[in-house]
C-alpha cells in the first residue's frame, strides 16, 4: 500500500518482481521460543471455515483470503462448501488489470496484487470455479508468477508504446493467451457432481451469493465519514470505493459480523515487529522495538503484553508516512480470550498450516484498528446504526 486515500485496498503483494517469499521471510526473525505455552487463548465465537490453504510464492493471499470468505459464506447460508479455485479469481483480475493497464497508458501498477473487492467484482463478471477444474498449472511455485509477470508486461509495454498512438489490434488476444499458457485456459463448461455447468451457472446456482450484498470499507480521517471515498494505493487497479467509517467502527462492526455468524475479509500490513507468523501472535507493543532491550525482543511473544494506545491521529500518520503497507490479506474467523481476558481475533492465513496455531493466528484489536487497510463483509453484518449511517 504505501501510499493513501484514492482507491480501494487489498493491494496484497503488488510490484512486480515482489515475491510473496520475500514477505515470509522477513518475519522469520518475529518469533519467541516458549510462545505458544505462555498464551492460553479461549475461543469466544468461532465461525465455520474450510480448510488452511497455502498460495506459496505468489502474491495472491488478496484471491485465497477473500474466497476463504466466500466458502464461509456458503457454510453460513446452510450449503455445501465449495473449494473455490481461487487461482481462478486471480487470472481473470490480471486479465482486466491490463486492459486498464493500456487504458491508462500504463500509469497503473502491475504485478500479483489485489484487493477483497478483486474477488466479488471477478465473481459477479466472470464466476467461480471449483478447484478440481482449474488448478492454475501450479501458479504459485518458486519463479512463477515472476515468469508471467515478465511475459506479460512485454506486452503491455508494447502496447502502450505503440508508434503514433496506433495499437496493435491483437494485444489483447496475446495478453490472455500469454495468461492461460501460465495459469491454464479456462473451461466453457465442466461437470462436477454429475451436473454440467459454466463458470456463470456455477456461481449461481452452487455458490450462490449475491456480489451486491457485500461492502468494503476502512477508515482515514482525510475524506468524510459514513461517505465512500477511494483508497490511493498502488494496487488498487480498478479504483474501487470503499465506505469511510471511524477508526473505532472498525472493531464494531467486526465484532457485530461475527456475533451473527458472518466472517470478514480483512486487508492489513504484516510487516511490522509485532506480528508473528511463527508463533501465530499479532500485537502492538507498548514500546518501539528499537527502544527494547535484547531480552524485551527475545520475549515480545511470550505471553501478553501492554500495547500502545491507538489513536487517530496515530493510525493516519502510519499511512502517510508508508509505515503501513497493503502486504497482506487473511480471513477474520473468530474471537478469543487470552488469559487475562483480553480478546482477539482468530485470523486464518493462506500460508499453510505451518506455524504454532496450524495457519491460524490472534490478533489483537488494537493491531486490526492500527494496521487494518479495508475489510469486506456482508452488509448485514455491519451495526444497524452505521449501516443507517452509510445508507445501506
Amino acid at each position: 500500500m504505501r501510499s493513501l486515500w484514492l482507491t480501494t485496498s487489498l493491494l496484497l503483494g503488488s510490484t512486480v518482481g515482489f515475491a510473496q517469499d520475500n514477505l515470509v521471510n522477513s518475519l522469520k526473525n518475529n518469533q519467541s521460543e516458549n510462545s505458544a505455552t505462555s498464551f492460553k487463548f479461549t475461543p469466544v465465537i468461532n465461525t465455520e471455515a474450510t480448510s488452511v490453504k497455502n498460495q506459496k510464492s505468489s502474491g495472491t493471499c488478496w484471491s485465497y483470503s477473500t474466497n476463504s470468505f466466500l466458502e464461509s459464506e456458503m457454510i453460513r447460508m446452510g450449503k455445501k462448501p465449495v473449494d473455490l479455485a481461487d487461482l481462478f479469481t486471480a487470472r481473470n483480475a490480471y486479465v482486466e488489470k491490463g486492459i486498464n493497464y493500456v487504458r491508462m497508458h500504463g500509469a497503473l501498477t502491475l504485478g500479483d496484487g489485489g484487493a477483497c473487492h478483486d474477488v466479488i467484482n471477478m465473481f459477479a463478471k466472470y464466476g467461480a470455479l471449483p478447484q478440481e477444474v482449474y488448478s492454475g498449472n501450479d501458479y504459485g511455485a518458486p519463479g512463477s508468477s515472476d515468469r508471467m509477470n515478465s511475459l506479460t508486461k512485454a506486452i503491455l509495454e508494447n502496447a502502450v508504446k505503440a508508434p503514433d498512438g496506433k495499437l496493435d489490434p491483437n494485444w489483447k488476444t496475446k495478453y490472455i493467451a500469454t495468461i492461460d499458457s501460465c495459469m491454464g485456459a479456462v473451461p466453457e463448461k465442466f461437470t462436477y457432481e454429475g451436473k454440467e455447468y459454466t463458470p456463470k451457472t456455477f456461481a449461481k446456482e452452487v455458490v450462490g451469493i449475491n456480489p451486491e450484498d457485500y461492502v468494503e470499507l476502512s477508515s482515514f480521517n482525510t475524506s468524510p465519514y459514513y461517505k465512500k471515498a477511494v483508497l490511493m494505493v498502488p494496487d488498487n487497479w480498478s479504483y474501487d470505493q470503499v465506505y469511510n467509517v471511524q477508526m473505532d467502527d472498525i472493531t464494531k462492526i467486526i465484532d457485530n459480523a461475527l456475533k451473527g455468524g458472518y466472517s470478514v475479509a480483512w486487508a492489513t500490513d504484516v510487516s511490522e515487529k509485532g506480528f508473528s507468523w511463527k508463533n501465530g501472535v499479532a500485537y502492538v507493543p507498548e514500546k518501539n522495538f528499537d527502544s527494547m532491550t535484547d531480552e524485551e525482543k527475545k520475549a515480545m511473544f511470550n505471553g501478553p503484553k501492554a500495547e500502545k494506545e491507538i489513536t487517530v491521529d496515530l493510525r493516519q500518520a502510519a499511512f502517510d508516512d508508508y509505515q503501513t503497507t497493503d502486504d497482506h490479506g487473511m480471513q477474520i474467523t473468530g474471537l478469543a480470550k487470552d488469559q487475562n481476558g483480553k480478546e482477539y481475533y482468530i485470523v486464518k492465513n493462506s500460508w499453510g498450516a505451518t506455524n504454532d496455531y496450524n495457519g491460524y493466528l490472534y490478533v489483537t484489536k488494537n493491531f486490526v484498528k492500527y494496521k487494518t487497510t479495508a475489510f469486506l463483509l456482508h452488509k448485514k453484518g455491519i451495526p444497524s446504526d452505521i449501516r443507517k449511517k452509510l445508507d445501506i
